[in-house]
């Protein structure tokens, strides 16, 4: 099969080189890369017939000529995101995002030139968003974060892993798995047809997820390590890049269990003294917590409040990766609108 032939056009060298070193870092020697920093090199370039299989090239240097070529994915780095006047075929991209942003975009929309099927799919990838005490946003974020990587084309399932389960809020179809046989089922404990078990009960909403149970677990005679389960099932069917736990809070031995089957941690705090004391007593209790496998994100973050993240009294054992600052009108989110927000797209980047 021939290479895929990409090329990025820009007078900006500088701006180029992060998004041409994330090509080759992704593709290296699967495609044919070509860089174009000079305007006249580019008009000579393309003043004869031209195959393309990737085009990414700026507004200054875009003209509808290009269209005259066959080029199969045409993409338009422009720095007016309100631009009204746009050329049919072209994808018009932000040009100052964050370039995993860009380069998700352009992979995302020219799948098929990217599809090398000799190759082996990337494991699928647990991810746990948990934090050490209620009422930092962890639901929120976890759900985002879901959202946001399904808007780059990645397959996500999301499980709320809760006594009680409380999502549904944000959902379009909110409505618990009523089907007295998938309870019947998870009761029995086949842990090996686990997943198949509830496959045909799982929604979608932009990603996959697990409707909430009809009763607490307690109620259904379940034991919580029915969603480590669940999960180890679904990794295991190959159906998805991401898997998302929203987990408890407490910490105990199926929340420990659920740390070691993770692949990434999320740890949601929030800039309060009680919040950042509670996350230091649970990197206490976690072993290698301030390895690469965990990420802490500080959620309601507001700049001009009393922050302890910065608290010289107490000995920091985490250091904060990001912060996400509080939303307006939290109280009307849908799942739509949580992957719009730029905070929450930027922590689920971090993840790929």
């Amino acid at each position: 099969m021939n290479r895929p032939r990409v090329i990025i056009a820009d007078t900006d060298s500088s701006y180029i080189v992060p998004l041409q070193l994330r090509f080759v870092d992704d593709f290296f020697n699967k495609i044919d890369l070509e860089i174009i920093t000079q305007k006249q090199f580019f008009d000579t370039q393309f003043s004869t017939p031209q195959i393309v299989d990737v085009m990414v090239v700026s507004e200054q240097l875009f003209h509808v000529d290009l269209l005259r070529h066959d080029i199969r994915h045409l993409f338009v780095m422009t720095e007016d995101e309100g631009i009204n006047q746009r050329v049919a075929g072209v994808t018009y991209l932000p040009r100052y995002s964050a370039i995993k942003v860009i380069f998700s975009e352009i992979v995302g929309k020219s799948y098929p030139s990217f599809n090398f099927e000799e190759d082996k799919k990337q494991d699928t990838q647990i991810v746990l968003v948990t934090s050490a005490a209620g009422g930092v946003g962890k639901t929120t974020l976890a759900l985002g974060i879901s959202a946001s990587l399904a808007k780059s084309y990645k397959k996500v399932l999301y499980i709320d892993a809760e006594w009680m389960q409380t999502f549904g809020m944000f959902l379009s179809n909110p409505e618990p798995i009523t089907a007295n046989e998938v309870y019947a089922k998870l009761i029995a404990g086949n842990k090996d047809k686990v997943f198949e078990d509830l496959a045909y009960a799982i929604r979608e909403e932009g990603f996959q997820y697990l409707p909430p149970f009809n009763a607490p677990l307690v109620s259904l005679g379940l034991s919580y390590r029915v969603f480590s389960q669940i999960a180890e099932a679904a990794k295991l069917s190959h159906k998805y890049d991401y898997i998302i736990i929203d987990s408890e809070s407490a910490f105990g031995e199926e929340k420990a269990r659920l740390i070691n089957l993770a692949d990434r941690v999320i740890v949601i705090t929030k800039q309060s003294k009680a919040s950042v004391h509670k996350t230091n007593c649970l990197c206490e209790n976690m072993s290698g917590a301030t390895s690469d496998k965990y990420l802490y994100i500080c959620n309601f973050f507001e700049k001009e409040s009393e922050n302890y993240l910065n608290d010289s009294s107490e000995v920091m054992r985490f250091e904060v990766n990001d912060f996400v600052q509080t939303f307006s009108m939290m109280g009307k989110k849908t799942i739509e609108s949580l992957a719009r927000e730029k905070d929450i797209q930027r922590v689920a980047y971090l993840l790929i």
